[in-house]
């Protein structure tokens, strides 16, 4: 008689609220050792939430859309993958950025809304969450252009035209581009180049 072990239940949401933490408490619990460097997690509306595991497809999008921008950046500009970013409320971690300035620029601090031309998410098990916190963070903090390179649907969204910290924050516009068209990469309101949806897609 074989027998079958069940898979653990996740834990239940508790009922007591459960207090949020600021940027600035984040801070300090890195700076006192309670994260590691490589934990995964990121801080999202004042919550620590843990980060999905990347599978080979994630990966690979994130290289070669590194590569594309890489190869049409202009001087003032840098390209970083997977880092934090700070915003008034959260430390998310995009898969890749377009930053303002010099790498030693930011030496002290993580690049805030004022430094980026571009947000990027590679999206697979995390959909929702791009189109829901991640887009709501980055339109509050005004951030002009997130672009989603949705692996499931095989197109990338781009969003352009924040509210602001709006009641409800959002991007206004919102093109979604197929694997047969070239996304128009703009910084500073002015595009610098174009990428083929199909030179990102793995």
């Amino acid at each position: 008689m074989s027998s079958t072990i069940a898979p653990p239940l996740p834990p239940a949401l508790p009922f007591e609220p459960i207090m949020r933490i600021s940027v600035e408490q984040y801070h300090l619990m890195i700076a006192s050792g309670v994260f590691a460097d490589d934990q995964p997690v990121e801080l999202l509306e004042g919550w620590l939430v843990p980060k999905m595991p990347k599978k080979p497809s994630h990966r690979i999008a994130t290289t070669l859309l590194s590569d594309e921008l890489k190869a049409i950046l202009p001087a003032g500009w840098h390209l970083v993958n997977q880092d934090p970013i700070t915003t008034a409320e959260s430390e998310p971690e995009p898969d890749v950025m377009v930053v303002r300035g010099k790498v030693r620029d930011y030496a002290d601090r993580h690049p805030g809304p004022a430094d980026l031309g571009l947000i990027v998410e590679v999206s697979d098990t995390t959909v929702a969450r791009d189109r829901g916190v991640k887009k709501r963070i980055f339109g509050r903090a005004s951030i002009p252009i997130y672009w989603i390179v949705n692996l499931v649907d095989h197109q990338i969204e781009v969003y352009t035209d924040p509210t602001g910290p709006d009641e409800q924050p959002d991007y206004r516009q919102k093109h979604i581009f197929g694997p047969s068209d070239r996304i128009p990469v703009v910084l500073d309101g002015k595009e610098i180049g174009q990428i083929e949806v199909k030179a990102i897609l793995p």
